[in-house]
């Protein structure tokens, strides 16, 4: 069950770290583009994202900076140039 769940987190990471390959997006970008792309199938998956998110930023996978979108502050993540150097 660990090893499944290890598993799963893995994919989870690779598949925002392809979306970050394409642009910077903030969480709820990401989620609409997902489920977008996969016919809902993210659906399940959208309460994991956030935690991954910070996850990721916080062992320097992932960077972060806020900006305004349509009058709201948004939290764009990145990769983190050391990330985008090993792709």
């Amino acid at each position: 069950m660990a090893e499944e769940l290890s598993h799963e987190n893995e994919n989870n990471e690779s598949v925002v770290l392809k979306l970050l390959s394409e642009k910077d997006m903030y969480g709820y970008e990401m989620i609409k583009t997902l489920r977008k792309r996969a016919q809902n199938v993210f659906e399940k998956k959208a309460g994991m994202l956030y935690p991954l998110l910070h996850g990721l930023e916080s062992n320097g996978t992932l960077n972060s900076y806020e900006q305004y979108c349509r009058g709201k502050m948004r939290k764009y993540y990145s990769i983190a140039k050391e990330e985008k150097q090993e792709e």
